[in-house]
């Protein structure tokens, strides 16, 4: 009560009393302020590739530019006397792409816009063919359902039809035959849950063909057959462990296979070999990733990728891929 009571009394603070400045200290600049400043580099990518048989590199360069809201693309290769050929330019962006072949100069013009929210049209036009193609694909009410109008320009027909619904689609397109009138012609998909896996149905040119897939954590068997022709074919894949995994497919119609073995080292080092018994060739390939962080401060991201792949025959392809970032 008396502590109360002489908390109570305590007269109010001066108003006109001076209270001491509280000194301004300049914050100490961060330490990436006190580097030199480069100006912010966009992602590039190179890759080259050799070829032993051939004896021709294979050379593409990449780079983001605008925040990664567009891409710059060139490729091009060359054979052991410098001769350089098929030289190809690409501009790559959300809504329009631009691809140029510098030997037959020639641009193919792809672009694709948003209409209404359930609205979607695309387009592609050759500009030395003079031709193209327009697609509008309306989203219907239902989620997952959705109609594709297809047709060529200048147009010679009716416009192709898709109709997609969550467990496949189905196509309508009027064809020419030489002998035949014109015709429709109905290709279709479907897929369905069986059991724990998953049968596939795909209808086209006259041939149904049935796959069916199983996967679990630790196998994947893949059987697939084709009707009229009862093409038969096996496709079986196990993981031993996270490093070690094994693919094998076998054809019973051509009596054909081939197998694939996977092993990895960590994050950095990938052996792969295998073996196909129609071309009767089997090879191996190795590929590193190697970083460094020496230019770190700076946002600087140096890395190199190996790859070595040989095979059976007197042939070495080789791959050093370059990315800055």
């Amino acid at each position: 009560m008396a502590e109360s009571a002489t908390a109570a009394s305590a007269p109010p603070p001066n108003p006109n009393m001076l209270v001491a400045p509280v000194p301004i200290v300049d914050p100490l600049p961060p330490a990436e302020a006190r580097l030199c400043r480069f100006p912010k580099r966009p992602s590039v990518r190179l890759t080259s590739e050799f070829d032993s048989e051939s004896s021709i590199f294979f050379h593409k360069f990449s780079c983001k530019l605008f925040d990664s809201l567009a891409k710059f693309k060139l490729s091009f290769q060359n054979d052991h006397n410098g001769h350089v050929s098929l030289p190809q330019l690409a501009f790559i962006s959300k809504h329009l792409s631009l691809h140029y072949d510098l030997e037959d100069q020639n641009t193919l013009l792809k672009a694709s816009l948003d209409v209404a929210p359930r609205l979607h049209l695309r387009a592609v036009h050759d500009v030395k063919a003079q031709q193209g193609e327009l697609s509008m694909v309306a989203k219907l009410a239902e989620p997952g359902y959705a109609l594709e109008l297809t047709s060529a320009v200048p147009s010679v027909g009716l416009p192709k039809a898709t109709l997609k619904f969550p467990l496949g689609e189905v196509s309508l397109e009027e064809r020419e035959e030489e002998e035949v009138k014109r015709t429709v012609s109905i290709n279709s998909i479907a897929k369905g849950q069986i059991f724990n896996g998953v049968c596939t149905a795909h209808y086209v040119d006259e041939d149904l063909k049935l796959r069916y897939s199983f996967k679990d954590g630790e196998m994947s068997f893949i059987p697939t057959i084709t009707l009229p022709s009862n093409a038969l074919s096996l496709a079986f894949k196990r993981r031993f462990n996270p490093s070690d995994k094994l693919s094998y497919w076998y054809n019973f119609d051509a009596n054909n296979w081939s197998a694939v073995y996977k092993h990895t080292y960590g994050k950095d080092f990938k052996f792969k070999a295998g073996y196909d018994s129609e071309v009767r060739l089997g090879w191996a390939s190795l590929w590193w990733l190697c970083q460094c962080y020496c230019y770190h401060s700076l946002g600087i991201i140096k890395s190199l990728v190996f790859l070595l792949h040989t095979s059976c025959v007197p042939s070495v392809e080789f791959v050093c891929a370059h990315a800055g970032v």
